[in-house]
């Protein structure tokens, strides 16, 4: 498990100029996969011990212009290519894309905004203050065992005047956007994909954007005309939408434009027609049933009128319509592989539960004070942000946010790669559970083993580089011990 942790942690090694700067790097992953609260970088220091003035220098360290959150990002995606176990069908690694909405209570902190939760929980308020994050993740495993291991996971919303700044990584693309972008960047280094994604992703300027991507990626690989698109989507669709059947070809002679569209069909209706479908055995969300379902190729989208393969289907009392890009797909793969979306789901409940991923309060003064009264016709505060000396520390802050994010995002999938690895039932022992899980281990499960044996692994491997960097920054005799609050 220790060779497994350095093994990935010194691929990481590059992207960092200085040794200092890739010190604080292993000391903040290592730092996320073991402490057991959430109060920010101060149960890093206190977790593992570390000298109370590392604190400051760790603040520092994510604001640090010394490395660059893509170049970590994108050695993490080939990190994952090398040493993950991707889940694959039919040659295509499976990405899940979602958002998440996490509150925030501080006024100065950039990209914190009013949000609406379209949540149907009811122990969730209707609208909240904080910050809007696209995820993609990457499935790994097997069909039986399986995590969505966090490959990008940044803010999609409120920083839209930002994204004119100089020397802003910020994207002025919607939320929806954003996350079709995110997946196709992951997608370059891991491969050909499908991309699952909720129901509220299909809309066109996500499947133009898309299409745009892969026209693109096809000219720049010379990928020959007719073969599947580099990412694929398969997404939820909502009974109430229209779509239209295919024109009829122009008789000769005639005059006038070609038709881009036949007569609309409600997909309520198609749902509903019970002399369309036929019997199979799907696997559903992990278990095989047996279910109804047709399909149809027909064009979706004003003016864009993009054709999908839709499949409508019924299993358990349930009627659900999907739909993928890909016409070649199918149609009860398309179903099952929309099962694997809810790993994401998954994801985000641990990433906050165990990493605390989002736990952080990254603020500036440089950042025009939040107001909570604000009205959508108001303009954005950021845009009112001219000194560039004002623009630069906002941006610092946005920076600081993205890359503990980033980080914690790092340290969930080292979690998830040992605990797909390390299968020897050891992890579990010392640890009672109430219903233990018969697949194998879970990232909490995993955290609690690191928590009691983290510190007899480096009594074990002195020699490690790993050791040796938490060391240098642990607490020594002549330090005075202090108790610091984040």
């Amino acid at each position: 498990m220790f060779s497994l942790l350095e093994k990935i942690l010194v691929e990481f090694r590059p992207c960092f100029s200085r040794k200092a700067t890739f010190r604080w790097f292993v000391v903040a992953v290592v730092g996320f996969m073991l402490r057991p609260d959430q109060l920010g970088v101060t149960s890093i220091i206190r977790d593992l011990s570390l000298a109370p003035g590392g604190y400051e220098s760790l603040i520092n360290f994510f604001r640090s212009d010394a490395w660059e959150a893509g170049d970590v990002r994108n050695k993490w995606y080939h990190v994952l290519l090398k040493s993950a176990p991707l889940l694959k069908i039919k040659g295509r690694v499976i990405l899940a894309g979602d958002g998440v909405k996490q509150s925030k209570e501080g006024c100065r902190m950039p990209g914190v905004k009013k949000l609406v939760q379209e949540s149907e929980d009811s122990s969730k308020p209707q609208y909240i203050f904080g910050h809007m994050f696209g995820a993609v993740g990457v499935l790994a495993g097997t069909l039986d065992r399986h995590f969505c291991i966090p490959l990008k996971i940044n803010i999609q919303d409120g920083l839209k005047a930002a994204s004119t700044w100089d020397g802003a990584d910020v994207s002025p693309e919607s939320h929806i956007v954003q996350v079709i972008e995110n997946a196709f960047e992951a997608s370059r280094v891991l491969g050909r994909s499908f991309l699952l994604l909720d129901r509220y992703f299909l809309t066109t300027s996500a499947l133009a954007r898309l299409d745009e991507l892969n026209r693109a990626y096809d000219k720049e690989h010379g990928n020959e005309h007719g073969a599947p698109a580099h990412v694929s989507i398969i997404a939820r669709v909502k009974a109430g939408y229209a779509a239209y059947t295919k024109p009829a070809p122009r008789a000769p002679g005639k005059r006038g434009r070609t038709a881009v569209k036949g007569d609309p069909v409600k997909l309520s209706d198609l749902l509903n027609d019970d002399s369309r479908y036929r019997s199979a055995n799907a696997l559903i969300y992990g278990e095989y049933k047996k279910v109804s379902y047709f399909y149809a190729d027909l064009l979706w989208g004003r003016k864009l009128y993009r054709e999908l393969r839709f499949v409508f289907i019924k299993y358990d009392g349930k009627k659900c319509i999907f739909a993928c890009t890909d016409l070649t797909v199918d149609p009860i793969r398309i179903a099952e592989l929309y099962g694997f979306r809810f790993n994401i789901e998954r994801l985000f409940r641990e990433f906050k539960q165990q990493a605390g991923g989002f736990r952080c309060h990254f603020w500036t003064k440089h950042m025009p004070r939040l107001n909570h009264f604000a009205k959508r016709k108001d303009h954005d505060p950021l845009a009112h942000v001219s000194n560039e000396h004002d623009q630069e520390r906002i941006l610092k802050a946005i920076k600081a946010t993205e890359s503990f994010v980033l980080f914690a995002s790092i340290a969930m999938g080292i979690l998830q790669m040992m605990s797909l690895k390390c299968t020897d039932g050891t992890m579990k022992k010392g640890r009672y559970l109430r219903t233990p899980s018969k697949n194998g281990d879970s990232e909490a499960t995993v955290m609690s083993y690191l928590r009691r044996n983290i510190f007899l692994m480096f009594l074990k491997h002195p020699d490690s580089f790993v050791t040796q960097f938490i060391r240098d920054k642990q607490l020594r005799k002549s330090d005075t011990v202090r108790d610091d609050v984040a």
